[in-house]
């Protein structure tokens, strides 16, 4: 009988209607049916009232195949006015029962349909449009019948789902601007700090001899690192801004192409530390902006030299469709989630901020998130990170 129930919850909108129709004109049918029957009875008993039973009765004996008796109808003037209205009413039953109880059954049919079939998704249509309008999008929609309606809120709650990630995904967006802001104001005012307090040094001091000619030096070479810096830091700023508005160039990339370039990378870079370099060949082509590639790779292993002890293992795999790239260091690994270090401005410590700005994983992420791939970040556990970029396929 469940299963009976389920099927028929599940039916689609038109095979509902057409079951609800079918059914109330086979009940009205047979109501009718029954109705006719019983007035033809009670006007049969008036009839019989004002019937002369010996004629009839005489003429019964006489009846054959070819002669039928029948009671007649009694002239309204012979009937008495409580029979003749009854008479008349039961006249009129015959005559419209069935096109009666048709229009009401299907009336009563049409309201089932509704109350069964489309009240409860309309109202919670209506209610999750409400929510929406008011800004409230962490509900769910609980209608789950297999049919039209179901699909419908369905692909509903889908929206809502989207517009809910789409609004966490704009409060991030807020967020991390805000913290962009102060984080600029930070990498903008500190080196300014230590290069007038050097400034000031040098103009109290060194006239009258006070600082001698090597710690002059000391401090203008100290001064040259923090200009270093905030050059450092206005090219990251410019990369991070022209980002938006860059537009990937698709180009064809084989497995030994993008070796030699990675070592040519290596051979600048890697100098002090031991990279062992593993590219999966393939004759597959990868389709993908080369620059943007080579610029999360310089990016990654820069991250890799830093806090590695030794040893760099750089992996390379590449598909028509896929290209991932991972960078795994000896280091002591991640210590704070994924999206922590992936922030802008992030530095694992305050003597990093000499000579780098904390933008490199930062701007990984966004390139490989603008190739339609994403940064992943895990720990060995023997020790040590593991950075994977994932490069999906322009089109």
């Amino acid at each position: 009988m469940g299963k009976i129930r389920d099927k028929v919850r599940n039916l689609s909108v038109r095979k509902t209607i057409l079951l609800y129709l079918i059914i109330s004109l086979l009940i009205s049918f047979l109501l009718s049916a029954y109705i006719t029957w019983a007035a033809a009875k009670v006007q049969e008993q008036i009839w019989w009232k004002y019937t002369d039973e010996d004629t009839y009765f005489a003429a019964v004996e006489m009846e054959n195949e070819s002669y039928m008796v029948q009671i007649l109808r009694p002239e309204s003037y012979e009937m008495s006015r409580m029979d003749h209205g009854i008479s008349e009413a039961c006249d009129f039953l015959q005559t419209y029962s069935v096109l009666i109880f048709s229009v009401v059954g299907s009336c009563v049919s049409v309201f089932l349909f509704y109350r069964n079939k489309l009240k409860k998704p309309i109202e919670e249509l209506e209610l999750a449009s409400q929510r929406i309008a008011d800004n409230d999008l962490a509900f769910r929609i609980t209608y789950e019948n297999r049919d039209e309606m179901g699909h419908l809120c369905h692909e509903f709650d889908r929206m809502r789902g989207q517009l809910e990630d789409n609004n966490r995904k704009l409060w991030h967006m807020i967020e991390d601007e805000r913290a962009l802001r102060s984080a600029i104001a930070h990498d903008i005012r500190s080196p300014l700090s230590v290069l007038k307090g050097y400034q000031e040094m040098l103009i109290d001091y060194f006239p009258d001899g006070t600082i001698d000619r090597e710690k002059a030096v000391e401090m203008l070479q100290e001064g040259m690192k923090q200009i270093h810096r905030m050059d450092v830091f206005i090219d990251s700023m410019q990369k991070m801004n022209s980002l938006e508005h860059r537009t990937l160039k698709a180009e064809r990339i084989s497995s030994a192409q993008l070796e030699k370039d990675i070592q040519g990378e290596l051979d600048i870079l890697g100098k002090e530390k031991d990279i062992r370099l593993s590219v999966c060949q393939t004759d597959e082509v990868f389709q993908g902006d080369q620059e943007v590639i080579m610029e999360v790779l310089e990016n990654l292993l820069s991250n890799a030299i830093r806090y590695s002890r030794k040893r760099i293992d750089i992996k390379v795999s590449l598909t028509s469709e896929l290209l991932t790239i991972s960078v795994q260091d000896d280091g002591n690994g991640f210590l704070e989630d994924a999206e922590k270090v992936t922030s802008a401005f992030h530095q694992k410590n305050i003597k990093d901020s000499l000579t780098h700005t904390g933008m490199g994983m930062y701007l990984a992420r966004l390139y490989c998130e603008k190739h339609g791939g994403k940064l992943l970040l895990d720990n060995e556990k023997s020790g040590g990170a593991i950075v994977t970029a994932v490069f999906h396929r322009i089109a």
